[in-house]
Formats: C-alpha cells, structure tokens, sequence
C-alpha cells in the first residue's frame, strides 16, 4: 500500500485513520518515525494525534515505550465490522427446524449493545432490517437485549423513544415490559417494528450466563398465536444451540 501526501490538508480524523492503518500494517511496534514517514506528515501533527489514540484507547504504547501497537478499542470497531461466523453445526440444527414450520426463524446476535444478524431466514427474509437495527425498543429481539443488558449499558438514543408505528412502545411503557421479559424469559412484539408483522424473541444462553443471541420466530401479525405455539420447540433449540455458539 502507497501513501501518498494529498494537495489538501487532511482533517485530523482522517489523519487519525491514516495512522491507525499505518499501526495496523506495520503491526506492534511501529514508531512515531516510521508513521511519519509513511505519512510524510509533520512530527509535531503526529505526536498529537498519536497521544490522543492512546489516551482513547484506539492505540497502545509497546511496553518499553518506544512503539504502538493497535489498543483495545478498536476491537468494537473490527466487530461492529465483521459478520458473525456461525458454525455449521448451528446452521444445521436451525434448518433442521425450519424445515418443520412455515414461519420465519432467525437468529439474531447481541454485539457491544447492538443487534447483528447471524442467520437470516432464506425463504422469509427479514423487512425493516434498518429499523430493527437502529431502534431496539421496537423489536422483539432488541427488547430482549435490552433486558438483559439492564442498566448496565443503554444503546438508547437520549429523548423521546422513535415511533415507528402507532403501536411502538412510549418511554413509560418500554420499562415495564422490559421486567415482564426478565420474568418470562422471552420477548415478542406485534405491529411495532412495522405494521402487520409481529415476532417472538427467545434468548439464546449458556447456563448461569447472559443471552448472546436470540432466536426469533416471525410472521404476519394475524399469525402470532400460532407462532407461539412452537415456543416450547424453540426454547428446546435454543438449548442445543448455545453450546455451538459460545
């Protein structure tokens, strides 16, 4: 890779990620001189930039002080980046029991405080992935990770939870049912995330462990009672299921 002085003065985030890529290609150890002359950018500009990485975390000073080496918070980036890898055994057990019903089934990941998705349903795609993503509060799924995260981390943006629709749960309600999901040990919405679907969410564990996962049953929200009929089945897939996944 060539890096090549620009005409225009980089901003500082940008000179922030070009040094950042310079750790990440070097690898441990590399100096202040041979960021800069990768760089060709000025020591003083790099050495403030550079103490501004360590003291965020984003890189780590070599332990005799004389080099960097990519730090702990660029792990959240590098996952917030990288699709879950699930093994085939899990695939195998969840189309196993997709086979048997004419429902969506999903298994959505709980990563840093947020929703991915590991295994989509191919025959029933997920709708309104963006908002699910974006708006926990308004998923079965996202419900879910957020009772288990209690209070300890809040993904929530500050202010008036988003209505997606005229269901979407208000600030008053969303504290309330996170306390029934603790309780029942699932989570479920209807016409919230989008008109006219609805999902069941069940947490995906270990034993004594917090859920890492969730395995969603979804479908038309005419179709909920039905869908919850399987829940027992999927509870017992969820068994089977943890020990591949964590």
């Amino acid at each position: 890779m060539n890096y090549r002085p620009t005409h225009s003065k980089p901003s500082t985030a940008l000179n922030s990620l070009r040094i950042l890529e310079v750790v990440a290609r070097f690898g441990t150890g590399t100096t202040a001189k041979e960021i800069t002359d990768a760089l060709q950018m000025p020591q003083a500009t790099a050495y403030r930039i550079l103490n501004s990485l360590v003291a965020d975390e984003y890189l780590a000073r070599t332990s005799d002080l004389r080099g960097f080496a990519l730090g702990q918070a660029i792990s959240g980036l590098i996952t917030a980046a990288t699709p879950p890898t699930i093994p085939t055994a899990a695939r195998t057990v969840i189309e196993e029991f997709r086979s048997g019903n004419r429902f969506a089934v999903h298994l959505i990941m709980f990563r840093n405080a947020s929703l991915r998705i590991a295994d989509e349903d191919p025959d029933y795609p997920l709708h309104s992935v963006f908002e699910m993503l974006r708006y926990p509060h308004a998923s079965a799924a996202g419900k879910l990770m957020l009772a288990e995260l209690g209070d300890s981390v809040s993904p929530l943006p500050r202010g008036p939870l988003m209505k997606l629709t005229q269901h979407t749960l208000t600030e008053a309600q969303l504290e309330g049912q996170l306390a029934e999901i603790r309780f029942k040990g699932e989570a479920s919405e209807i016409n919230e995330l989008a008109q006219g679907s609805a999902s069941l969410a069940l947490p995906v564990r270990l034993p004594s462990r917090p859920a890492g996962a969730a395995l969603c049953l979804s479908g038309p929200a005419e179709r909920f009672t039905t869908i919850c009929e399987h829940a027992e089945a999927a509870r017992e897939l969820t068994s089977r299921l943890a020990p591949f996944l964590f």
